[in-house]
């Protein structure tokens, strides 16, 4: 715990990342939908699974900065670290090592909020930012890629037609 969240404790202030967590629980379910795996093949592995979470993660936040919940980003980017910090923790990676694994996440994060942004909002090619991202490169099939870039594009569309505060109450559409 750190001294800051031990002060709100004691003095009766909320955390106020404590909020986002049903949109951060929304974003982990979708994320460990059997469909992925199945018929999206997506490695049901731990780098898999964090390139799932990624992926819809990404989308949340990029339509948060589209709302101007800048804010509200950053303390979900936080609980995105917490429980990846947790995760490698339960896996048995020690304190020294663990930085340096979150350091490299928060960089995947970001060169991948960067790709599905162009492939979202510019006009680049989704097929090709999971190929390159998701998948990391492996022989894919296209139906398994078609498969997961059109269920992410019918998140992105739904995305677009929540109101700042669904999104922030959890509500993925």
């Amino acid at each position: 715990m750190t001294s800051s969240s031990l002060l709100n404790r004691l003095f009766g202030r909320a955390e106020p990342r404590e909020g986002l967590r049903p949109l951060y629980a929304a974003i982990v379910a979708q994320g460990r939908q059997p469909h992925w795996y199945v018929e999206g093949a997506v490695p049901d592995t731990l780098d898999g699974r964090f390139d799932m979470l990624v992926a819809i993660l990404a989308q949340v936040l990029i339509r948060l900065e589209q709302q101007d919940a800048k804010q509200e980003s950053v303390w979900l980017t936080e609980l995105f670290v917490d429980d990846m910090d947790g995760q490698l923790r339960q896996e048995g990676i020690g304190d020294v090592v663990v930085g340096k694994h979150v350091g490299r996440m928060m960089s995947a994060l970001g060169g991948r909020i960067a790709a599905y942004r162009a492939a979202l909002t510019e006009g680049g090619d989704l097929g090709e930012a999971l190929r390159r991202n998701l998948y990391r490169g492996e022989a894919t099939s296209q139906a398994a890629i078609d498969h997961v870039e059109g269920k992410l594009r019918d998140r992105w569309v739904r995305l677009g037609c929540l109101s700042r505060d669904a999104l922030l109450a959890g509500d993925l559409g």
